[in-house]
């Protein structure tokens, strides 16, 4: 028996990009309005005390329903461990964890169902696959990161155990930039409704956002985004980089446009000599006076903090009158209605903290140095 086959039916039969890593393997599942979302982990090691509570912590800063840039969706996101896990220790076979939907509204979407909404994934997801689910945008809709954040939650403990901690913040807001702040302002971000550790910086923030919410608009983001504890050696020359990895891991966030490490594009506007992160001696130990290479030289890790900034554009749906094409190749006007985010980036911190914490992960289990 012969299969005879079109490029295109291949393509449908071997879809891939639902599954991140290679020795600590997450491959999330599920829609925006589906029954649920959630995710598989495999290559998690025997023996690391875990519970749901745990993952829970980690999905409560960026469930919807929170803040005046959050969406009016209510999502609880109450997470639930399914295997991989006996007597509050992992077992070293796949983690499955789930969260079902409690509040969708698809009928929101069947007015739009049969249009292309402008910046969304409609028009490109029908032509790659000549069908979509357009509740909320299906698999391209930013709640299947839900399933990211519980993943990297698991990962995130792991590198606890070898002192590595991530926390990511705001940075940049509809323009206005934190600029006056301290560690400790970072570490207590997730007690702040905009994730700004900036006071002044949050005040301006919030007029911009009430402003949008007036106009029917939306306001883009900057996620900075550190990784303090980390060994030198982690990465791979040439097409395995650890910040060609880590740049890979962002951009696959919904809404993302833009990453830059260290420095990143205002290196471009430096010289080499201001540039350099020169290095000393001091107690028999070497290290650099500036991280203008944001830890990484080389595609592999120096021993400073990662530092990566990840840029949100303007959440797509908002409710003002745009021109659209429907699928019979049609001009419309529509006014897209619905539950969304005013400024998506504000939910992003976790997002991005959990992807740096899954790249980090599997560059510390591929390091035949490290044990994990």
């Amino acid at each position: 028996m012969t299969l005879d086959l079109t490029f295109r039916e291949l393509d449908l039969i071997f879809m891939s990009g639902n599954t991140f890593g290679k020795l600590f393997a997450v491959t999330t599942f599920g829609e925006s309005h589906g029954a649920a979302i959630g995710c598989i982990v495999d290559g998690c090691p025997a023996g690391l005390l875990l519970n749901e509570g745990e993952v829970q912590k980690e999905l409560d800063k960026r469930k919807p329903g929170q803040g005046i840039a959050g969406t009016k969706r209510t999502e609880e996101d109450k997470v639930q461990i399914l295997s991989g896990i006996f007597e509050g220790k992992t077992t070293g076979t796949p983690i499955a964890m789930v969260i079902f939907n409690e509040d969708q509204k698809s009928r929101d979407y069947s007015n739009i169902k049969d249009i292309f909404r402008p910046n969304h994934a409609d028009y490109t997801y029908f032509k790659k696959y000549g069908f979509r689910d357009y509740r909320g945008g299906g698999r391209a809709s930013a709640r299947e990161t839900a399933a990211r954040v519980a993943a990297g939650a698991i990962a995130k403990k792991l590198l606890e155990k070898k002192g590595v901690t991530i926390r990511a913040y705001v940075k940049e807001l509809g323009g206005v930039e934190a600029q006056k702040f301290s560690e400790k302002d970072i570490e207590k971000v997730y007690e702040t409704e905009l994730r700004i550790p900036d006071k002044e910086a949050t005040k301006k923030a919030e007029k911009k956002i009430k402003k949008a919410l007036i106009a029917h608009d939306s306001l883009g983001a900057v996620i900075e985004v550190i990784a303090k504890g980390i060994p030198a050696g982690l990465g791979e020359p040439v097409f395995e980089k650890l910040d060609a990895q880590i740049a890979g891991a962002m951009m696959g966030i919904p809404a993302v446009k833009g990453v830059e490490i260290g420095a990143g594009f205002e290196a471009a506007k430096s010289s080499g000599s201001k540039n350099n992160d020169q290095m000393r001696i001091k107690n028999g130990k070497e290290y650099f006076l500036t991280n203008n290479s944001g830890g990484i030289l080389g595609g592999v890790s120096n021993g400073n903090n990662i530092i990566v900034r990840v840029a949100f554009k303007p959440t797509s749906s908002i409710s003002q009158e745009q021109l659209v094409v429907t699928e019979d190749l049609k001009e419309r006007k529509v006014i897209v209605v619905g539950r969304h985010d005013v400024c998506v980036g504000v939910r992003g911190t976790i997002i991005a903290e959990s992807m740096l914490a899954l790249v980090l992960i599997n560059a510390l289990m591929e390091n035949v140095n490290a044990k994990i």
